[in-house]
This record gives structure tokens, sequence and C-alpha cells, in this order.
């Protein structure tokens, strides 16, 4: 006969048949185990485990490596600056820069030395000279404040431009005339004949023009000097 199960109350009933015939009712009392509870983690923040370069989670190879972005090498500061490592390091013979070197002899410039290269390159586009910005960096750096010499430089220039401007005029006023007279003498001239062009220059006034001109000015190989040692 199969066995008999009853559950109440946490107990359990159940008949065994006895030695001796029939059946008895037996009880045990079957304790429940306990349950345990985990509580479940709280989502870590970086505020709770990252406190910055001071907190013991860092090493000191971590430190190293957020104190080395306070200077950059050769080749990422001519990369941000838009420039090449040649014109840096002419820029560092005449003066303008004074990188440091690494413990393997690498240059490393300071972060505001990607500024100073492109005011360098700004104020070169605007006619100085790498001598003279040499001597502005020069008494900057030993905290001086040539404000009054640089725009001195700054109206001296200007000056000059337009000087320019107005020969330019005069150049292009005379190259109108000058085209005028070319056009009436070619017309007055068949095709296979000379009508002397050039030679009707020497009756025509000489526009003066100064050696320092941009329309005199012989091509460079380095532009605005950025790369002329």
């Amino acid at each position: 006969m199969p066995k008999k199960i009853v559950a109440q109350s946490g107990e359990m009933q159940f008949e065994v048949p006895p030695a001796g015939g029939g059946f008895r009712k037996q009880s045990s009392r079957l304790k429940a185990k306990p349950k345990l509870f985990f509580p479940l983690p709280c989502p870590a923040t970086k505020k709770d485990i990252d406190c910055g370069t001071a907190s013991r989670v860092y090493n000191h190879c971590v430190t190293d490596q957020a104190s080395a972005k306070s200077f950059l090498r050769s080749g990422e500061l001519a990369r941000l600056a838009g420039v090449s490592a040649d014109t840096l390091r002419h820029y560092e013979r005449r003066g303008l820069l004074a990188p440091r070197r690494s413990r393997n002899g690498y240059r490393e410039y300071s972060l505001p030395m990607l500024e100073r290269v492109r005011v360098i390159r700004r104020a070169i586009a605007c006619g100085f000279t790498i001598d003279e910005l040499a001597k502005i960096f020069r008494a900057k750096d030993q905290g001086g404040a040539p404000c009054r010499q640089v725009r001195q430089l700054a109206q001296t220039k200007l000056t000059d431009v337009e000087r320019q401007l107005r020969e330019l005029e005069a150049v292009r006023d005379n190259l109108s005339s000058m085209l005028a007279d070319w056009d009436e003498r070619l017309a007055r001239t068949d095709e296979h004949q000379r009508a002397g062009l050039l030679d009707s220059l020497a009756n025509q006034e000489t526009v003066n023009v100064k050696n320092n001109s941009p329309i005199k000015r012989p091509s460079l190989k380095y532009p605005n000097q950025e790369c002329k040692s």
C-alpha cells in the first residue's frame, strides 16, 4: 500500500505499517531552513571610487602619465599648431621657444608654448620679423611689459603698408596707361611687324619704387620666414 503523506502546519504526517501489522501515525516536524538575504550592491560612482591622482587606487605609473600631459612632444605640438617640427626647431634656435629635455633626450614643450607658436605665426603674417619677436618674448619672459614697443612696431608696419599701397596704385595706373598706348601701337602695326612696345618705355616717366616694396621683392623659398635659417 503506498505511503499517505499529509502536510499540515509545517508538519508532515504519514502512516507507516508497523511490524505487527496495521498502521500507526508518526509525525516529524521539519525544521525550515533560514532564508539568506543578500543586499544588492549600490551602483558605484566615480566620486565613490575615484578621488583623483591622490587616491590610493592610483599607482605611480598613472600619476606619471597624468603629469606628463603637462608637456607636449615636438610632433604633438607641431600637429596642434599646424607647423612642422623643423619650424619648431627654428623657433628654438632663434630664441622664441625654450623646451625642456626629457630623460630620453626628447624635447618637451609646456602647454603655453602651443599658444605662443600660434601667436608667432599670426605676428609673422602681420609683418613682424623673427628677430623682433625674439626681443619681445625675451623681455616678456624676463618679467617685462614690452606692450608699447609692440604697439610702436605695429604702427611702423602700418605706415610701411600704406606707403606700399600708394606705390602699387602708381604702378597700377602706369600699367593701365602703358597698355592703352600699346593697344594703339598694335592697332597701327601689321601682325608680322614690330610695334616697339618695350622701346616706347624710354619716353615714359619712371615710377619710383623702394627696394622693400612687395612688387620688387623676390620670391622666398620659405614664406613668412618660418623655416628660414
